[in-house]
């Protein structure tokens, strides 16, 4: 049904081709050549968990997980965002047929939309909250920059996108759309884009935790039968994570929660990061299509009998600020890989 307006374009990103393209060659030479002494792009490394804030707030760190995307056998690519716009609960496909970057426009796979929509599993977005999301469109130049990197000018030639946004779900409809998305996964040629940022500060965010008492405690925890739900479910070793273990800082806190969460995620295990997440109750807005990632990702590991096949690996963390005070904010952001 047409064409996606790249709606954030100008704004949260240059709108200028010749400008976005200088921007984003400037993120990607800051990331070094080599990790882990793999070469970049990392062989294999088809999956990758990427911020989607403004470039200026989270294009360098986004740019680790670029970097090291492997898109040379790419003949389509899944892109899984959580909405910003609208209550969503389980998934939902694009209705467009292309989405369009200040670079051209990326062309939706409609044979596999179709598919998916076939297995009466997905709704569709509404035409105007797809536009006004967010968290699918700031990754589409930075795929078109690293497929242009990777193939060449001739955008022909580039493969086409599968935006699906992830919405709320319990541990178990997480497993199912993994389980679902699964055999997508393991075709070789296919690739996988993850947009989450971390935790969310901040009293507009209404999650200010923050150490009080020997424990970590969030002052805007909702209160249920007059008690306050405050106490999170973390317990670090504040010598290694705080300058002063008797007072930590509240970005140390902040700090010490997302570690939690991407250790969580590094282990393979989904019910692991499920439970991490439901304990310090850490505001990763992408919490549920990495879910339905490690869920995708662990049947596949299962079903070849190799238990760590696929497991993450993040090589960057970045937040927007470093919080002192209360009334302070901060959003975190993070890169990742997964060789499949």
């Amino acid at each position: 049904m047409g064409t996606r307006e790249a709606s954030h374009a100008g704004s949260w990103y240059e709108d200028n081709p010749d400008e976005l393209s200088s921007q984003l060659d400037e993120f990607l030479n800051q990331v070094p050549a080599t990790l882990d002494d793999d070469s970049l792009p990392v062989p294999g490394a088809r999956v990758i968990i990427a911020p989607h804030a403004g470039y200026t707030y989270s294009g360098p760190c986004a740019a680790w997980a670029y970097k090291a995307l492997d898109l040379s056998s790419a003949k389509r690519v899944f892109i899984l965002g959580p909405s910003h716009t609208y209550y969503l609960r389980g998934c939902a496909l694009t209705t467009f047929d292309k989405y369009e970057t200040p670079f051209g426009d990326l062309v939706v796979d409609k044979t596999t939309t179709t598919a998916l929509r076939d297995t009466g599993r997905f709704s569709n977005m509404p035409p105007r909250l797809d536009t006004d999301e967010h968290s699918l469109e700031m990754h589409i130049p930075y795929l078109w920059k690293r497929l242009e990197q990777t193939l060449g000018d001739d955008d022909s030639k580039y493969p086409p996108i599968v935006p699906i946004l992830v919405g709320d779900g319990s541990e178990e409809e997480e497993k199912a759309f993994g389980r679902l998305l699964a055999g997508y996964l393991k075709d070789p040629e296919t690739a996988w884009i993850v947009s989450s940022d971390f935790c969310h500060w901040g009293s507009r965010f209404s999650y200010r935790p923050e150490f009080s008492e020997g424990v970590i405690r969030d002052i805007d925890a909702p209160r249920s039968h007059g008690t306050k739900q405050e106490v999170l479910e973390a317990k670090p070793d504040w010598s290694k994570a705080a300058k002063n273990p008797k007072d930590p800082e509240i970005h140390e806190v902040i700090k010490v929660l997302d570690e939690m969460a991407m250790d969580a995620v590094e282990t393979g295990a989904h019910s692991e990061f499920y439970k991490v997440v439901q304990g310090t109750r850490n505001t990763v807005c992408g919490r549920h299509p990495i879910g339905v990632m490690m869920a995708a990702l662990e049947a596949v590991a299962k079903e070849v009998g190799e238990e760590r096949k696929g497991n993450f690996k993040f090589v960057q963390y970045q937040r927007s600020s470093l919080v002192k005070k209360q009334h302070d904010s901060s959003v975190s952001y993070a890169s990742a890989y997964a060789v499949v």
